[in-house]
């Protein structure tokens, strides 16, 4: 599978190094599963990653720092989410309903198990991550249905797993990563045929645009 369209450079190089925030690097390492060129610019990023930290002389620790550190960081609880894992280096072409590793430790292996939760016009939705500084969410669109015109508040990325679809920016299929910056409008209407199934991640809430859309803004979890 080739994407055609990508995240971010910096968030790629940001994943590489191990600084993203949990929801945009679950859905950067899910697009690196399907995305070969993604996935060696985050390797190579990786390997210089590396080699830069061999070349650094070793800092010698005080008595009791591993103690200290480990106080700092509290107990851990039970039920925390696994760290997102890296993609893969040869990924398994992914098979119907199958979704990406990374994504599975959160929700499981089927999407069509998944708890559904119904919005208008369409719409479905399963929240993944619910973080205050980035959220991150499966939709499943029904075909040539289409998500309401909205505004962000925020940076939006949306990865699509299955299906396709389009914005008036672009046609997205699997693989591909659309993204809309603070201030962009637009409204996904999904292919014809089968259901578009999408990880979407956004930094501030969603804003439905026109009269009725700003009366049921108050309403919705977007």
């Amino acid at each position: 599978m080739s994407a055609t369209f990508h995240p971010p450079e910096e968030l790629l190089l940001a994943y590489a190094a191990g600084s993203l925030e949990e929801a945009s690097a679950l859905l950067v390492a899910c697009h690196l599963t399907l995305c070969p060129a993604c996935r060696r610019l985050a390797g190579q990023a990786e390997a210089v990653g590396g080699s830069l930290l061999e070349e650094l002389a070793p800092a010698s620790l005080s008595d009791g720092a591993l103690a200290a550190v480990l106080g700092r960081l509290g107990p851990v609880s039970a039920t925390a989410r696994p760290a997102v894992r890296q993609a893969p280096a040869r990924p398994q072409p992914p098979r119907p309903g199958l979704l990406p590793r990374p994504l599975r430790d959160y929700v499981g292996a089927d999407s069509a198990a998944l708890p559904w939760k119904r919005l208008p016009g369409g719409l479905e939705q399963v929240p993944v991550v619910t973080r205050t500084d980035a959220r991150a969410r499966l939709y499943r669109i029904a075909p040539g249905m289409g998500v309401p015109e909205h505004s962000h508040g925020g940076l939006e990325m949306t990865l699509v797993l299955a299906g396709g679809f389009s914005d008036g920016h672009g046609h997205y299929g699997p693989g591909d990563v659309a993204v809309m910056a603070d201030g962009g409008i637009h409204r996904p209407v999904a292919d014809a045929g089968d259901p578009c199934l999408c990880l979407a991640v956004t930094t501030a809430p969603l804003r439905l645009t026109g009269l009725i859309g700003r009366l049921f803004n108050p309403f919705l979890d977007l």
